[in-house]
């Protein structure tokens, strides 16, 4: 019985740390998007902007810790069963997104140093976040929504809002602003499945076989 305890406390962990990421994430792309302007007429950031900028780079590396929290605890729940193929693709898409959004949050800290931002330092931030971070977000939301549905580990309409998330996660990419969003979101569902799915199992874990 030992080894189904550890299955069952694999799903708790990666709930609890894609809730505490979704929310992390959402509030770091709230406060980059409302302290860096997009538009060039509006290119002064005032103090409070500057205070937002700072609380978001304070937020962004916790947020890329418990996501790999998050992705490796999702890979550990799908065994040996996994897809080599698809686990690959989902492993390389996390990685690469993570390095995305640090390096998305280290331009968007450059600005700081400048009273009003330059086009280059606005651009190469909104750049890195909107089409790089979000379309390699685009590819993990896709791979793992194929992995559950695959696996039998997601229900069907899940899989599918995973499947319409990435899809317009990787054909908008920065042409629709704050749709980074998306993915938080998703992940927040995700991980509210996963929390659920543990709290129904647990009862039956500890009444034993019939």
């Amino acid at each position: 019985m030992e080894p189904t305890t550890d299955r069952l406390k694999t799903p708790r962990a990666a709930g609890m740390a894609g809730v505490a990421f979704a929310l992390l994430l959402a509030a770091a792309i709230v406060l980059m998007r409302i302290s860096i302007p997009g538009d060039a007429a509006d290119a002064t950031i005032d103090q409070d902007r500057r205070w937002a900028v700072q609380l978001a780079l304070q937020i962004v590396p916790f947020a890329g810790i418990f996501f790999l929290w998050f992705m490796g605890a999702l890979r550990a729940h799908t065994g040996d069963a996994e897809d080599r193929f698809i686990a690959t693709v989902f492993l390389g898409s996390g990685f690469v997104f993570v390095a995305a959004l640090f390096a998305a949050a280290a331009a968007a800290g450059t600005v700081l140093n400048e009273e009003t931002p330059s086009d280059f330092g606005r651009h190469y931030a909104y750049t890195l976040l909107a089409t790089y971070a979000m379309r390699m977000a685009a590819v993990f939301v896709l791979a793992t929504s194929m992995i559950g549905r695959t696996l039998g580990v997601f229900p069907r309409p899940l899989a599918m809002l995973g499947t319409l998330v990435g899809l317009i996660l990787i054909v908008v990419g920065s042409g629709v602003p704050w749709s980074e969003l998306l993915f938080p979101a998703w992940a927040l569902v995700i991980s509210l499945y996963i929390l659920r799915v543990r709290r129904t199992a647990a009862p039956r874990d500890r009444s034993g076989p019939p």
